[in-house]
């Protein structure tokens, strides 16, 4: 038995096994092995490329809508990068590094009180996110630490539950809802878009600012990364109706007690809903991978730009 098709084997042992420990609220996977095939294989294949180019460390940002996957895609890639070509990976999100609620008090008093609610570019520690980033590009690397954040108590975590890195990786996945997105016109900030904005953001200052954060600090941090994969959702509609289904998950494995309501999710969402519809017209022509997902929340369609 060849090498190739005892890697193939394992890969998909470990595939599956993983697969199985994510099929929460009785929804299964379909279609597993053509998903393998058909995008989770030729996307590791694209990264390994890319590594190889100067066998240097290589930030992926994996980008869409909330609840397309990225969590879930992020783990299968990082066993595959793994066990086909022996590279390490580590995985983390932007959401680890909202900043505290404290913080987010603080800016809520002193620009809009939208800026409470975690999500938007803002309420992120933008400082901390790039020095990650650049220390883990970096030919200097000093092993650290990542932060991670509680949705359920929608706080940082306490920092015994830090992600420790010791050694530097081989890839990076950077996923997040937002990653790779460009800020957006001054003209298209003018119509709200919600009630959400229409309502509490009458003169533009929550979205004006959100989009300056995007101009300076998170551009600076998208710089940074290699390649983005973006997943494409069929209309924001469908962002509305997945976040119910994580929303599920987390009531069934947190032991917080700040998991939401479905109308609080729906409002919730109204903070996400301009950034997610300019995802859906920008990134198609600009990120380097567009995954197309259906409305049964299967990857559908592949392509590399």
């Amino acid at each position: 038995m060849d090498q190739n098709h005892l890697k193939y084997k394992k890969i998909k042992e470990k595939y599956f096994k993983f697969l199985s420990t994510q099929e929460v609220m009785s929804e299964p996977f379909r279609d597993k092995l053509g998903q393998l095939n058909k995008f989770y294989l030729p996307i590791c294949k694209m990264i390994k490329e890319e590594y190889l180019k100067k066998k240097k460390t290589k930030i992926i940002g994996l980008t869409g809508g909330q609840g397309t996957g990225k969590s879930t895609i992020s783990n299968i890639l990082k066993i595959i990068l793994k066990e086909a070509y022996g590279l390490e990976t580590v995985i983390f999100s932007i959401d680890d590094f909202y900043k505290t609620l404290k913080e987010r008090n603080i800016l809520s008093k002193k620009i809009s009180t939208l800026f409470l609610t975690r999500g938007v570019p803002g309420t992120h520690d933008t400082k901390m996110l790039y020095n990650c980033i650049k220390n883990l590009k970096s030919k200097r690397f000093k092993k650290f630490v990542i932060p991670r954040f509680d949705k359920s108590i929608d706080d940082r975590s306490h920092k015994d539950k830090w992600l420790k890195v010791k050694k530097k990786p081989n890839i990076v996945i950077f996923e997040g809802w937002c990653v790779g997105v460009a800020a957006q016109k001054k003209r298209d900030l003018i119509i709200p878009i919600n009630k959400l904005e229409k309502h509490k953001d009458k003169k533009k200052i929550w979205r004006s600012r959100v989009n300056l954060e995007l101009k300076k600090n998170y551009k600076k941090i998208f710089n940074l990364i290699d390649k983005l994969i973006f997943l494409k959702v069929p209309s924001f509609r469908y962002v509305f109706k997945w976040r119910l289904l994580q929303e599920k998950k987390l009531r069934i494995t947190s032991k917080g007690d700040k998991t939401m309501t479905d109308e609080e999710i729906g409002n919730f969402i109204m903070y996400y809903e301009r950034l997610t519809k300019h995802m859906l017209r920008t990134l198609t022509r600009t990120a380097d991978t567009v995954i197309n997902i259906d409305k049964k929340h299967r990857l559908k369609s592949i392509k590399f730009n």
